[in-house]
């Protein structure tokens, strides 16, 4: 049934202040597809972390569910609370750096909470300054393609370390080698390999599978851990006791009770906030760009795509998420794949889709994580979450790669960038940061930096995920 929204007009909301909230199946209505992919894909990756919440900080597996949980919550009020048209996503590229950063910083996992505190509170501070003044463009726009180029195959770099150390006794491919490499390669092949995208340009149901994200290597990697008896299915009963558990998890993570970050933190982490503001101005180009490119097929809707509105919303989701449930990078802008699914639905007309509201509410199964307090499915999922970590890292770094490769052409301009790129991935950030700095001053030169740029109000930046490799809700 369509809504009373007037033809050309935007969705209708309640307004507060720069934001519009969205009730579900009052402003946001029913969509059957986009719940039933919601359900098994974003469901699924939102607990990818899960095996890094419980190996390297502290947290037992219930726990971290707990904290997933949050995460969803917060990151559905992207559409819900903020009204931004946009199917929102980790700031996966990122992750490798957080990581790094984190657990070689911290001694304990009470010092590893403090530490995603602050490094929430300098991003969502850095949002809210930059979205407020509209000074982000400008900022982005200083910054040269070369450094651009260096954090996201850092980003890379980062990534595929993180998914070949031999010394994470729990990482995929150390517990279950054969289930993982069978995901790994199934994922890059729907992915990434180019005689597949010729065939599936020709045969839709090849096209629809690809298109389901992570799902085809979930069934793979279940199938094949079962049959190689990698993988073992402890199936539970009942539902989470998320009262208890989230005080239990307060205890152990939010600086409420384990005490607020000290100042030498807050600067530790200045630099990686920076770089993660590089590749979340990215996001905010590509959903701009997506949305404006989309809306020439449905008239009768406007996308109202606000950048400065997107940078508050999420700087005030990083606040919130700092003292609720301090995982930095849970909290980004766009899950580019989720946003071509949806828009190419909604372009097929009202019929199909009656608002762009419709698709991403219902994806993100209109708020209500439900599913994670539910023991049977998450238990169920538990031996396959190391596998959702490596295959998000694997897509992550891959699609970083790429187009880090492409954003440079001149030689030394190349080099300097994979010397950068080496130095974030393998320092801590103020050294990968000083240090690619300096390689591109002696390299390149410092003209780099102030080099007059063709239209300062719309810079060119790097769009840090691939359309079909970001696989992160």
């Amino acid at each position: 049934m369509p809504s009373n929204r007037q033809d050309g007009q935007i969705q209708p909301g309640l307004k507060w202040g720069p934001f519009v909230l969205r009730i579900p199946f009052i402003h946001a209505r029913f969509a059957l597809p986009e719940l039933l992919q919601g359900i098994c894909v974003a469901g699924a990756t939102g607990l990818a972390l899960v095996p890094v919440m419980t190996a390297s900080f502290g947290l037992t597996f219930e726990e971290a569910v707990t904290m997933a949980m949050y995460h969803t919550l917060l990151i559905s009020s992207a559409w819900f609370f903020f009204g931004d048209p946009v199917a929102p996503g980790w700031l996966t590229p990122a992750l490798p750096f957080i990581f790094a950063f984190v657990l070689g910083s911290g001694n304990t996992p009470e010092q590893q909470f403090q530490l995603m505190t602050a490094l929430s509170l300098n991003f969502a501070a850095l949002l809210l300054i930059l979205g407020g003044t509209g000074m982000g463009a400008k900022l982005v726009a200083w910054v040269p393609n070369v450094l651009k180029g260096g954090i996201i195959l850092g980003a890379a770099v980062a990534a595929f370390l993180r998914i070949f150390d031999p010394a994470d006794a729990a990482s995929a491919l150390n517990s279950t080698p054969i289930a993982a490499i069978s995901s790994l390669a199934l994922c890059m092949f729907l992915t990434f390999s180019k005689p597949f995208q010729r065939i599936a340009a020709q045969r839709p149901m090849l096209a629809k599978i690809a298109g389901l994200g992570l799902l085809p290597a979930f069934l793979v990697a279940a199938i094949v851990g079962l049959i190689t008896g990698e993988m073992d299915f402890n199936i539970r009963n009942g539902l989470l006791d998320v009262p208890t558990l989230t005080a239990s998890l307060w205890q152990k993570a939010s600086p409420l009770v384990i005490g607020w970050p000290s100042p030498a933190m807050f600067v530790e982490a200045l630099p990686l906030a920076f770089i993660t503001y590089i590749l979340f101005f990215g996001d905010v180009v590509t959903g701009e760009e997506m949305v404006k490119n989309a809306q020439d097929a449905r008239p009768d809707e406007k996308l109202d795509v606000d950048s400065n509105r997107l940078h508050l919303s999420t700087g005030i989701r990083n606040a919130i998420m700092a003292v609720v449930a301090p995982f930095f990078g849970t909290q980004g802008v766009l899950w580019t794949g989720i946003q071509v699914i949806v828009l190419k639905r909604w372009a097929t007309g009202r019929q199909q889709m009656d608002s762009i509201f419709d698709g991403i509410s219902a994806y993100y199964v209109y708020g209500f994580p439900l599913l994670f307090i539910v023991l049977p499915i998450v238990t169920t999922l538990q031996p396959l979450l190391p596998i959702a970590l490596a295959v998000t890292l694997l897509l992550t770094g891959f699609a970083c790669a790429t187009l880090a490769l492409n954003t440079v052409t001149d030689p030394q301009e190349r080099g300097a960038m994979v010397l950068t790129a080496i130095a974030f991935s393998i320092f801590d950030p103020w050294t990968g940061l000083l240090a690619g700095l300096a390689t591109i001053v002696v390299v390149v030169g410092p003209h780099v930096f102030y080099a007059k740029k063709a239209d300062p109000e719309h810079p060119e930046v790097i769009a840090p995920e691939a359309e079909k490799a970001d696989s992160t809700a």
